[in-house]
């Protein structure tokens, strides 16, 4: 609880470009929490550091991250929006949070197993102590709640048995984090498999829909997206390409199932793959021309960085402090 509010932390990486399932599946629906909680939503470009980045591509995806984030309805003067490596107490903390670490927690996760065989050439301790990294994230800032994926749940989990384990030995210093159930956000496949979530990192350009595209790249990619062969727009189990392009237009369009398929009775896949592209990109340009004049006003999102990180600061010091007592360091003198 954070000024009479619960608080709420999430992120993103500032790899790759955001895609239409991180909107539809997440970002639309942190619009909705700002006057609920006290919402900290950072870039967290320390995290990225575990695969080798260029730097200047590095700095030009975290700033455009950022400024998506804004572009997409985020009010950085009610939302707290900052870089991860602005804020040194998510390091800090993350050295004193894997000494309350055991080797086989982290042996246990399934993402660094993932990771380790994708990137066998650069096995590195880091990959190994993200989820500490991202423990110190979610326990800096007192969060109550998480939205979490499926594939994050892995992570919530050790920094609530972390946290528990700290409160165990020191007090109640961490509130344990639940995770976020709220309003369930769309969940969206690839265009090109429509058993796999889409993603960031897809090596098929085809296979997902970035934020960013313009409207004959969107329709494009949706008259290229994965089917069946009955030309039925019916959701169904075993029609799992077109059940994604019928998600993909209620999530857009706030209709429902029964009425696009009542809609598209009489259409074939290839009308309504239009369909859903065009219904698509008229929501996204809202979105994008918001960015075209962020990308515009530097002072602006410069002045954003600034002040977000000393409000981040602010708080995730209180902690560290916190902390650091507990343990026995020496008091800093201020």
């Amino acid at each position: 609880m954070l000024d009479g509010k619960k608080s709420l932390f999430s992120g993103m990486q500032a790899t790759g470009t955001l895609h239409l399932g991180n909107y539809l599946g997440a970002l639309k629906n942190w619009v909705t929490l700002e006057d609920e909680y006290q919402c900290f939503y950072s870039v967290v470009d320390m995290h990225s550091m575990t695969i080798r980045q260029n730097p200047a591509e590095l700095r030009r995806k975290a700033r455009a991250l950022l400024t998506l984030y804004i572009a997409a309805g985020l009010n950085p003067e009610k939302n707290c929006i900052y870089y991860q490596s602005h804020v040194p107490a998510h390091a800090e903390l993350s050295w004193v949070l894997s000494c309350f670490t055991y080797m086989g927690e982290l042996n246990r996760m399934t993402q660094y197993k993932d990771k380790a065989a994708k990137h066998a050439d650069n096995i590195n301790a880091g990959l190994f102590t993200y989820p500490v990294l991202m423990a110190a994230d979610i326990l800096l800032f007192q969060s109550d709640v998480v939205p979490v994926g499926s594939d994050q749940k892995q992570h919530l989990e050790i920094a609530r048995d972390i946290a528990e384990r700290f409160n165990g030995i020191y007090g109640d210093v961490f509130t344990i984090p639940e995770p976020y159930i709220g309003k369930a956000g769309a969940r969206i496949m690839s265009l090109q498999d429509p058993t796999k979530k889409m993603s960031k990192s897809d090596e098929n350009p085809n296979a997902s829909i970035y934020l960013m595209d313009d409207p004959d790249t969107i329709i494009r990619k949706f008259k290229r997206a994965i089917t069946d062969s009955d030309n039925e727009i019916r959701y169904s189990e075993d029609k799992p390409g077109i059940s994604n392009l019928i998600d993909i237009y209620t999530a857009v369009t706030g209709k429902t199932i029964e009425e696009t398929e009542k809609e598209f009775a009489s259409a074939g896949y290839g009308d309504f793959k239009i369909a859903v592209g065009e219904a698509v990109a008229n929501m996204l340009k809202p979105i994008q021309d918001r960015y075209q004049e962020l990308t515009q006003d530097k002072a602006y999102i410069d002045k954003v960085i600034k002040e977000n990180a000393e409000k981040a600061g602010y708080y995730a010091n209180k902690t560290l402090r916190k902390v650091h007592k507990k343990i026995g360091f020496p008091e800093r003198i201020r």
